[in-house]
């Protein structure tokens, strides 16, 4: 039992739905996040009042599933937003659900599915919409993907404010970096507010989102995932800019993640920070200074790492930083050695309960993939093993129907129902076709493409969060900028050819080559050989002119 609630919560799992259905009751799930303030306060005002405990434990089998732990939960059963208040029949469908309810609204709800399932029973449970759609509709990838997004993001995009849509105000680091090439002085504006607004000037890194179009009404949950994808963002807007505006961001990330996120008994990143009792972020400098620190979630997680590496790696490209090669190479190396074995990237270490630990699951698999060809781009040719064996599992485990699944049709609850999700395919083919070129492998751009084009006739109704599908879908229609380098990770050549031309471009280091030069590609324009950097310069405007 959970002293703080009263309520006697049970884990995820196939117990707690045999025994709702041995009692005939339903299961009420209840989805939380470490770093979630409105999660600690329906905890404290709802599932803390001693009435509405006992009418939970009496008339349900309550069920706690933290959201980071279970992602496949977490995308099944979200209501849009933590916590998450869900009802289910105890063959895991749906009766009903809500958010954050006080106890008044938690009463009238208690009394109403009781109601519900008394008079109806399991009649009245259905399958989620996304559970029961039909695949999205294929068609032919062309250039009008990259303007239609072009046009949303400048249709959506605010004068005012910078960033896209009216509120919440989210970051969308993909988003950022889609316009970087496309519309440098919408996509600086929005940068500008995304550091202005959400950069944590004390502590450095970025706070989840604002509530308001003018950014205020922050919410202080600093989190990996989005921080490493931050990264990696502004050292990208440092690279076509050379301004120490968009650095200085990326280097502040650098250091929250390498000190308050960075979990030294894991060698690896921690998974969150919460925003604090009496919200600690919100206080000025002196009060925070004597403020305790906001509590950290421990737990390492394999596809927030991987974005934090690839966000380090990229930033170390552009700027020789030793600290984050240092923490990004330590990281990778627990990711290779704890979290993946034969292709299967485990979601979590084994001391974090979680689902997927021993099954592939598509948005880990597609984020360690692009931190390995990150590192292989950057570091270490030799992570390529690694690569292709993440992406060899990726297709044997999870291909169907010229996409790919977000994990197993496995588990307990809904499960065992596959999503198709638009956001981790298309990571996943972004992260193939960068595999294809440092490996040599067409096959690997064959199956980006399949990916891609499955979802091709729903492209003009993407909205600027699914950003990257353009990004992908421009990389292979075109061809990304591929530099091949005659020499080894972290030579003057090698060093130089990183710092080169856009963010989407290719490196491949240790190419087969005459030693000690260089040469640009795009599509079937191959430049001439450089021996120098000044000399890959040029041969790299000749390509792209």
């Amino acid at each position: 039992m959970d002293d703080t609630t009263r309520v006697e919560w049970r884990e995820w799992g196939r117990d707690a739905f045999d025994e709702a259905a041995a009692a005939d009751v339903p299961v009420l799930l209840s989805l939380t996040a470490t770093w979630c303030d409105h999660c600690h306060e329906m905890d404290a005002e709802t599932y803390a009042e001693p009435r509405i405990a006992a009418n939970v434990n009496d008339s349900f089998v309550p069920v706690r599933a933290d959201v980071d732990r279970y992602p496949r939960v977490r995308d099944r059963y979200n209501m849009g937003g933590f916590p998450s208040t869900v009802f289910l029949a105890p063959d895991g469908t749906v009766l009903t659900g809500a958010g954050y309810l006080g106890p008044d609204g938690m009463r009238q709800v208690l009394d109403s599915v009781r109601t519900m399932w008394e008079t109806k029973g399991d009649g009245a449970a259905r399958i989620p919409r996304p559970l029961r759609e039909d695949n999205p509709p294929a068609g032919e990838l062309t250039a009008d993907i990259e303007s239609t997004m072009l046009g949303q993001l400048s249709d959506n995009y605010d004068e005012t404010a910078g960033g896209w849509g009216q509120s919440p105000k989210f970051p969308l680091p993909d988003a950022l970096e889609f316009a970087l090439k496309r519309d440098r002085e919408m996509a600086l504006r929005s940068y500008d507010a995304v550091g202005a607004n959400l950069l944590d000037e004390y502590d450095g890194g970025f706070y989840r989102f604002a509530t308001d179009r003018d950014w205020s009404g922050l919410q202080r949950e600093k989190l990996l995932d989005s921080n490493g994808a931050l990264v990696r963002a502004f050292a990208n807007a440092y690279l076509h800019t050379g301004k120490d505006e968009y650095r200085d961001p990326a280097d502040r990330t650098i250091d929250f993640l390498t000190t308050t996120l960075w979990n030294a008994d894991a060698d690896a990143f921690a998974n969150s920070q919460a925003p604090g009792e009496d919200d600690a972020h919100s206080l000025d400098a002196t009060e925070r200074a004597a403020a305790a620190e906001p509590p950290v979630d421990d737990g390492v997680f394999a596809g927030s790492n991987a974005l934090a590496i690839e966000g380090l790696l990229t930033y170390y490209a552009y700027t020789d930083d030793d600290r984050a090669r240092r923490y990004a190479e330590r990281a990778l190396a627990t990711l290779r050695e704890d979290l993946l074995e034969d292709g299967v990237v485990a979601h979590a270490r084994a001391e974090a309960v979680s689902d997927g630990d021993a099954i592939p699951l598509l948005a880990n698999q597609a984020r360690v993939l692009a931190a390995l060809t990150t590192a292989a781009s950057t570091i270490e040719t030799a992570v390529l093993d690694d690569a292709t064996a993440v992406a060899e599992t990726t297709i044997d485990r999870l291909h169907d129907e010229d996409s790919f699944l977000d994990g197993p049709a496995e588990g307990v609850g809904l499960c065992d129902r596959p999503l198709r999700p638009l956001d981790s395919n298309v990571a996943f083919a972004d992260a193939l076709i960068d595999l294809a070129t440092l490996t040599g492998d067409d096959r690997y751009r064959e199956f980006a493409r399949e990916t891609l084009e499955a979802f091709a006739g729903a492209s003009d109704r993407f909205t600027v969060q699914v950003a990257r599908y353009a990004t992908a879908t421009s990389r292979l229609l075109e061809g990304p900028l591929v530099i091949r380098v005659a020499a080894a990770p972290g030579t003057d050549l090698h060093r130089a050819a990183l710092r080169l031309a856009d963010h989407e471009k290719v490196v491949v280091p240790d190419a087969d080559l005459a030693a000690g030069t260089a040469r640009a590609e795009r599509g079937d324009r191959v430049s001439a050989a450089a021996e120098t950097p000044n000399e890959l310069s040029e041969r790299i405007q000749s390509i792209l002119d």
